[in-house]
């Protein structure tokens, strides 16, 4: 009675642990990438608690053979941006200001971190997002760790569960041409913004 009680346990322990599996066709895929014209380049996003000053969330913009968005256990989504396990596809730069808008507002900003790679170092990262997801809740800055530091010239990123840490981390790099700031005063409330995001245009 006891060993099936701790398999339950066992059980249920796994199952709260997961994440949902999304994977998109190959045909949705192929129709829906972007190429961006501008250098290789990985952006790393950290949403950051104006309250507390703490880190909320941590993700990856990956401009390689085309632009995906590593959203890990993320809850931003668009109708015409589909998604592989947290990999998301398509990401013009409509899509990128929707994103930035999502996640700016009266209780949070963004910090946005880019650095120029290499084709090379961009195809590896976006390899490594698509073997990453799905990622489970409030492991969003562990698994884009853990991404960058299996890629050539960012192996000094740590494997951290705190998003300020590896935005720290990702700071000493050489090469960073871009770290901005992106604040809003929009209230905390998401829907009415997905939903007019989800009607819009997105090129």
């Amino acid at each position: 009675m006891i060993r099936l009680a701790l398999s339950l346990l066992a059980l249920v322990t796994l199952v709260a642990c997961g994440a949902e599996s999304v994977y998109a066709p190959d045909d949705v895929v192929a129709r829906a990438a972007y190429v961006d014209p501008g250098p290789k380049t990985i952006t790393l996003y950290t949403v950051i608690n104006n309250r507390s000053q703490e880190g909320a969330h941590s993700a990856l913009m990956i401009n390689g053979s085309q632009r995906v968005l590593f959203d890990p256990a993320g809850s931003w989504f668009n109708r015409h941006a589909p998604e592989r396990n947290d990999v998301i596809f398509g990401m013009t730069p409509t899509l990128e200001s929707f994103f930035d808008d999502y996640h700016a507002r009266e209780t949070f900003r963004v910090r946005k971190q880019t650095v120029v790679v290499t084709p090379e170092q961009a195809e590896i990262a976006i390899q490594r997002a698509l073997q990453e997801g799905p990622v489970p809740q409030a492991r969003c800055a562990w698994s884009t760790s853990d991404v960058l530091s299996g890629v050539p010239g960012f192996e000094s990123i740590p494997r951290t569960l705190s998003p300020k840490k590896l935005s720290k981390s990702f700071a000493k790099l050489p090469g960073i041409v871009e770290d901005v700031e992106i604040r809003d005063e929009d209230p905390d409330e998401r829907g009415a913004l997905l939903n007019a995001q989800n009607t819009g245009a997105t090129q």
